[in-house]
């Protein structure tokens, strides 16, 4: 199977940091074994080998998987076999692998298999197949039967028309909150969109991409309606996957520039300002598919 992820060298010791500064990870073994018990996924020892390749995932000689860790977004690699807290184990994968998702290392067109990916966890491969289905539902990766998963190639004109749907969404929405939501709700908010602007001056895409999906979150939360927030959401999250040639279209400057968009987009809000509202925001979603 091919994959997209560097090969470590024969002078690099497993799990230290690159030139790159990521960490790397051994190739996987035809017959490798995952201790998982203490992670609470079972008490014995799986083989990578024969029992996945029952599974319809090979995953002998397989190159080795991205450097992948359980830390916020932003955050230092962590080592080769991260600490996985027991009562959340799907979940932190989950978050990883759309921090992964979002920063370029799963890249459009690949192909990843659990097992692989599960030994890069330090989990068995069941928890990571869940978090891919997951995430097959949210239209960020598809199943390849018998090789695993593989990321979706999303070009511009899908972005074009995510970034049209949640303008149909929001603008409306934005337009009738600004006429009945008092001002000092609005000024709540402030803290949110300031988190936005420090994680947009950090340059990584995935820590501003969870600070700028929370703050249109808490937005769209004042109407008090959960599916519409829910729908949003998904909207929000499709759009963050980058496109195929990876995430260098939004460099830190326009990462500043777009957070910068959401303190003014809330004074308007504040001063009630319809006119000024409707146009913010309309380029705020123009300028995301940018």
């Amino acid at each position: 199977m091919e994959q997209s992820a560097q090969a470590s060298t024969g002078t690099e010791t497993p799990g230290a940091p690159g030139a790159d500064g990521r960490a790397r990870v051994p190739a996987q073994s035809r017959s490798c074994s995952v201790e998982y018990g203490e992670y609470g996924e079972g008490t014995d020892r799986e083989r990578c080998g024969p029992a996945d390749a029952a599974r319809g995932e090979h995953t002998h000689g397989e190159p080795p998987s991205p450097a992948l860790g359980f830390a916020r977004p932003g955050a230092a690699s962590v080592s080769s076999r991260p600490v996985v807290q027991r009562a959340s184990v799907r979940g932190q994968i989950l978050d990883a692998l759309r921090t992964a998702l979002v920063t370029g290392e799963l890249l459009p067109g690949e192909v990843y298999s659990a097992p692989v990916l599960g030994e890069r966890f330090g989990v068995s491969a069941t928890p990571v197949r869940e978090a891919m289905q997951q995430l097959a539902l949210e239209g960020a990766v598809e199943v390849v039967p018998n090789r695993g998963f593989r990321v979706i190639v999303r070009g511009a004109r899908e972005l074009a028309e995510l970034a049209e749907v949640r303008a149909l969404i929001e603008v409306p929405v934005l337009l009738r909150l600004a006429r009945t939501v008092p001002g000092e709700r609005w000024t709540e908010l402030r803290p949110l969109a300031e988190a936005g602007v420090r994680a947009a001056a950090s340059g990584c895409r995935a820590t501003y991409a969870e600070a700028d999906r929370l703050f249109h979150r808490a937005l769209l939360a004042l109407s008090g309606n959960e599916q519409l927030v829910a729908i949003a959401d998904d909207l929000h999250r499709r759009a963050q996957w980058p496109p195929v040639g990876g995430p260098a279209r939004h460099g830190r400057a326009d990462l500043v520039a777009d957070a910068a968009e959401h303190l003014s987009l809330l004074e308007a809000l504040t001063a009630g300002e319809l006119d000024v509202v409707q146009t913010l925001a309309r380029e705020h979603f123009a300028a995301s598919n940018g």
